[in-house]
């Protein structure tokens, strides 16, 4: 073949060529052109780019390989596009490549027989599966979004086999995993959910597949569930309400009041996820699909027998393990509980809280004082274990006994003697002082104060003893103020109270008595108490009577009054004729008569 270019190169165009060498030249020159083109058209078979080839290894020169497909030029394929686990080529074998670009700048075949590997695994996996079937893979690692899993007809670890799919994070489970990562490494099943066959992306789910899966296993499951029925299954979830557990398609709860016959503060005591374990079946709502479960139920209950293990006034031991506002709670065995009230706690101390007395933790000694096993609750005593200070106290206190005690509390109405620990008397306002009017108890004592007292009555059944203070001296209403204030007498008082009906005299000291608005007006209805004495004087009164029984002294102003002769005594009654009538007089608090005196002998 005639190499024109080299003619060009010494200036030789083609006209002057033909004129030396004749038409001829020119011809064959031309057929030999054809010739040739006809013998490449011939030994090189039509090519495109992104085609599968295949191709003959003709040499291996460091990390490169040269491989012949057929074409008028051969092309190089590294030797890192072999797989580790993969057997490197060698001279002669057959490989297929793909055709990425059939000359470049410099005249060379561009191949690639790892995109050779994933277009044939591509394929693979779409003459095979479509959209909405299972497939198996391995996930490969994670990526942002989600986890990369390589499927294909030879999966691998490294992701160089296989087809590369996407799993979204959030088709990982049914519920999300704290990390995802964990998945790396591990085989998975999953479903495919979308295939774009332009950009070669494939989208899986395994929580598609899942759901699916549990949606058949719950239909089985239902209709074979029924109640008391006992099975496994496993713990998925846990609250602090209960644990949720994995019967096969639906999730039952186990609620930690049915964990345990004993008590126990958190699910986690009794179960772990991913923990297999047997439960019984306590309740099936198909409507809907809602399972109760129970631990304990596979058990007999404690309360079965507990009337014959503890009965009512048995003494036994147990441990504290929940204090209330209210009382304790004693665990006698596991699953039987006992309250001691906090007024069971103590005969003599005043609790203000059940910790005073016990903590958590404790042993202690009760007394069994009541069982509801219906309800399954046991009343427990613990001061029931010690004497009580109140029996046989009549005989430790008798009526008269005199007693030396400590103000304990001040009320208006009296006072709280402490005898003992744990037993307190009254001493009432009224058997304080046999003369003086008290009003409340802070007038005649003081909290801490030790006194001694009279005994006046014991009610052992009602837990109740009252004191007197004014018993430990004689009665001057009996003694005493009739000796000194004889009716007929004059004594000199002074005025402490005016009043509308009278005024109160005090003659002597914590003594009183009234001197009637009649005994000092003299019946002048225009003359009043305040126009005639004030407060704080000093005046000279006649004394009218003396009621001892009602304790009361009637006076009068006017010193010239007779004194009835009925009334020498101070307290009597008369009999006689005359028509009745009513006699003045009296104490602080006393508006109407002493006493009245009449024809009946009434009093």
């Amino acid at each position: 073949m005639v190499n024109r270019n080299l003619l060009r190169e010494f200036q030789v165009d083609d006209a002057e060529l033909d004129a030396a060498m004749g038409g001829e030249i020119a011809d064959w020159i031309s057929s030999e052109d054809d010739k040739m083109d006809r013998v490449y058209e011939r030994t090189s078979s039509p090519f495109d780019s992104n085609q599968l080839v295949h191709g003959k290894v003709l040499s291996i020169e460091g990390d490169e390989v040269l491989v012949d497909i057929g074409y008028k030029s051969e092309g190089m394929v590294s030797l890192n596009e072999w797989a580790e686990d993969e057997e490197k080529p060698k001279v002669g074998d057959t490989i297929e490549v793909l055709l990425e670009e059939i000359e470049d700048d410099f005249g060379l075949v561009l191949l690639s027989k790892r995109k050779a590997d994933r277009q044939k695994d591509w394929d693979w996996v779409v003459g095979r599966y479509g959209e909405g079937d299972t497939i198996k893979g391995m996930v490969v690692r994670k990526i942002k979004g989600g986890l990369l899993v390589n499927i294909g007809e030879s999966v691998s670890t490294s992701g160089q086999r296989g087809v590369n799919v996407f799993l979204p994070a959030s088709q990982v489970d049914v519920r999300r995993p704290a990390d995802i990562g964990e998945f790396v490494g591990n085989a998975i099943e999953c479903m495919i959910l979308k295939i774009d066959d332009t950009r070669k992306n494939i989208v899986v789910s395994r929580r598609r597949l899942i759901e699916e899966q549990r949606a058949e296993m719950k239909r089985k499951l239902m209709s074979e569930i029924t109640e008391n029925q006992v099975r496994k299954g496993i713990v998925k979830n846990i609250a602090d309400f209960g644990a949720f557990v994995d019967l096969g398609g639906i999730d039952g709860l186990l609620h930690i009041t049915d964990m345990s016959w004993g008590r126990i503060n958190h699910p986690s005591e009794m179960v772990k996820i991913d923990d297999e374990i047997e439960v019984m079946i306590l309740n099936v709502d198909r409507d809907k699909e809602k399972i109760a479960l129970g631990l304990k139920q596979k058990f007999a209950s404690p309360w079965d027998n507990v009337a014959e293990k503890y009965p009512v006034g048995s003494r036994v031991k147990g441990e504290v393990v929940n204090v209330m506002t209210y009382g304790a709670f004693v665990k006698l065995e596991d699953g039987i509980e006992g309250l001691v009230h906090i007024s069971e706690m103590s005969w003599t101390r005043r609790l203000n809280h059940p910790s005073e007395m016990v903590a958590i933790g404790d042993e202690v000694e009760v007394v069994v004082l009541g069982i509801n096993t219906d309800k399954q609750e046991i009343s427990l005593g613990m001061k029931q274990t010690q004497p009580n200070p109140w029996d046989n106290v009549t005989d430790k206190y008798p009526v008269g006994k005199h007693v030396k005690g400590t103000v304990r509390n001040l009320t208006n109405y009296g006072a709280f003697i402490e005898l003992e620990e744990g037993v307190d008397g009254l001493l009432h306002v009224s058997d304080m002082s046999w003369t003086r009017k008290i009003s409340h108890a802070s007038e005649m004592l003081k909290k801490g104060d030790e006194i001694e007292c009279v005994v006046v009555s014991v009610d052992e059944e009602r837990k109740r003893i009252a004191l007197g203070l004014k018993q430990l001296d004689d009665d001057p209403w009996e003694t005493t103020i009739p000796a000194r204030f004889q009716p007929g007498s004059i004594v000199k008082g002074k005025v402490t109270k005016i009043t509308n009906f009278g005024v109160f005299v005090e003659l002597d000291k914590e003594l009183e008595g009234l001197l009637h608005v009649s005994e000092l007006t003299g019946g002048d209805n225009t003359k009043t108490a305040e126009g005639i004495v004030n407060v704080g004087d000093e005046i000279d009164v006649k004394i009218l009577r003396v009621d001892t029984a009602d304790r009361k002294i009637g006076l009068s102003m006017k010193l010239d009054a007779e004194i009835p002769q009925d009334q020498d005594s101070g307290s009597g009654s008369s009999g006689g004729e005359s028509a009745p009538r009513e006699l003045k007089g009296g104490t602080a608090g006393a508006s109407g008569p002493l006493f009245s005196l009449g024809g009946d002998n009434n009093e």
